[in-house]
């Protein structure tokens, strides 16, 4: 089944956002419209690293459960949107309240799973993921049980559901095969393998040319192979087409390993004041990025050590425990 163009879909999904926002501004929309705009704006900031659509969501999405308190659905998509945010103990809290209003238990026990695996419950995570991927094998329940695997550092089973999961596609929308693929590459640059992660960030962008973190990987990969230009053309057009810092932050560094110091320290402030910014609004969410920054671009111990801290009290990972050690050894 051939898949839509990536640049076709983008503009599809950009046509069903503003053709949402048309009927809920003339009150012709109930739950299920507010519902579905959340998410697709939230998808939307996913794919192009756009935090305002995140905040946008967080917003819609508080004032939706206030509006609609006994509507189970509501409390999901906040939910969902708390977790985008790592707000994972109100995240929880709301789908209790999903369940207690009714919601089905397939969707809250795979929010609940992606829950645990953010902070580190992997065993908990996996109980349910399996349950799941036994009672039906599809290509999401698949692709979950591949990235929790993948977390846990299993990557001959990660690889072996990565694959089992992209044989179960049968849709043509480019996103969810892009997102699994994208999950794929991030593996393999944990595991420090360049060229593994570079096939499935390419593949990634194949499908979804838009895809700002994938592209954001393909140059520091291009950076750490020995090719920065080619790093810094794609960084510079991320960096100012996205309000997310982490692409000021990849390009400041690469450039002052090029030797431009100057260009460097411009981008370098312009990360250290959106990272400021941002962990004034969302801690949670920003904490582990801001001391990855203060520990390289700047080499603020202090700070980094206490964001690393900040970030392993709330998630137990793997990536968040190598944070740690890392500003530990500076």
């Amino acid at each position: 089944m051939h898949l839509t163009a990536g640049t076709l879909a983008m503009i599809n999904l950009q046509a069903q956002i503003e053709s949402l926002e048309r009927r809920i501004e003339a009150g012709w929309t109930g739950i299920a419209d507010k519902t579905t705009l959340i998410e697709l704006i939230a998808l939307r900031g996913q794919v192009r690293s756009r935090i305002s659509d995140y905040e946008w969501a967080e917003a819609a999405a508080e004032k939706l459960a206030r509006d609609a308190p006994t509507d189970p659905a509501a409390f999901v998509a906040r939910a969902r949107v708390r977790i985008g945010f790592h707000r994972f103990s109100e995240a929880l809290s709301d789908l209790d309240t999903a369940h207690d209003l009714g919601a089905d238990r397939a969707d809250i026990d795979a929010e609940r799973a992606s829950i645990f695996q953010a902070v580190g419950r992997y065993d908990d995570a996996i109980a349910i993921y399996d349950k799941v991927a036994t009672r039906r094998a599809e290509f999401d329940s698949l692709g979950a049980l591949a990235t929790l695997h993948a977390d846990c550092g299993e990557i001959e089973i990660a690889e072996q559901l990565f694959d089992e999961s992209r044989a179960c596609y049968r849709n043509v929308s480019p996103f969810p095969p892009a997102l699994l693929d994208f999950q794929r590459g991030h593996m393999w640059l944990e595991e420090g393998d360049l060229h593994q992660a570079r096939i499935w960030f390419e593949s990634a962008l194949r499908s979804l040319p838009a895809y700002a973190a994938a592209d954001g990987h393909l140059a520091e990969i291009e950076a750490a192979l020995g090719a920065p230009e080619g790093a810094v053309a794609r960084l510079l057009t991320l960096a100012t087409s996205s309000d997310d810092p982490d692409y000021s932050a990849s390009l400041a560094r690469i450039l002052k390993e090029a030797g431009h110091e100057e260009e460097a320290r411009e981008w370098r402030s312009a990360a250290a004041a959106r990272y400021d910014e941002l962990m004034t609004r969302h801690p949670e969410a920003f904490a582990d990025h801001a001391a990855e920054f203060w520990l390289e671009a700047d080499g603020d111990r202090d700070r980094a050590l206490r964001l690393a801290t900040m970030n392993l009290e709330l998630r137990k990972t793997r990536r968040a425990q190598h944070l740690f050690a890392r500003a530990c050894a500076k």
